[in-house]
C-alpha cells in the first residue's frame, strides 16, 4: 500500500517535471520578493538572485532524469553498443567471443 502511495510522488514524463519546476519557480520568486522587503539594498538583491537562479539548477537536474519519450518513426532503431562485461574486484575477465558478429565473408579470407 506504501508503494502505491509513493508512486503519486514519482515525476515520470516531462511534462510533470515542468509543472514541478513552475511551482519551485513561484516560490523563489515570492522568497526573492520577501527578501528585497526584509534586506533594501544590494544584500536583497543578491538573495533574490540567488533564489531566482537555483530554479535554474533544480530544473535542469529534473529534467535530466526524466527519460524523453521515444521516437515513434519507424527507422529510428539503433542497435545497443557492444560493451565489455561489468565485473566486481578489478579482476580481468574474458571478453565474450564475436564470432557471430562478422558476416561470412569477412571469416571466410582467402
Amino acid at each position: 500500500m506504501l508503494s502505491k502511495i509513493g508512486r503519486l510522488f514519482q515525476i515520470k514524463t516531462r511534462f510533470e517535471a515542468w509543472l514541478v519546476i513552475y511551482a519551485i519557480a513561484l516560490g523563489a520568486v515570492e522568497r526573492g520578493r520577501h527578501y528585497l522587503e526584509t534586506y533594501p539594498g544590494f544584500g536583497g538583491w543578491l538573495l533574490a538572485i540567488a533564489c531566482t537562479g537555483v530554479v535554474f539548477i533544480a530544473g535542469a537536474k529534473l529534467l535530466d532524469s526524466v527519460k524523453a519519450s521515444e521516437p515513434a518513426a519507424a527507422g529510428s532503431y539503433q542497435p545497443r553498443a557492444w560493451r565489455r562485461p561489468v565485473t566486481g574486484r578489478n579482476r580481468p575477465t574474458r571478453l565474450p567471443s564475436r564470432r557471430g558478429l562478422e558476416s561470412r565473408i569477412s571469416r571466410h579470407r582467402d
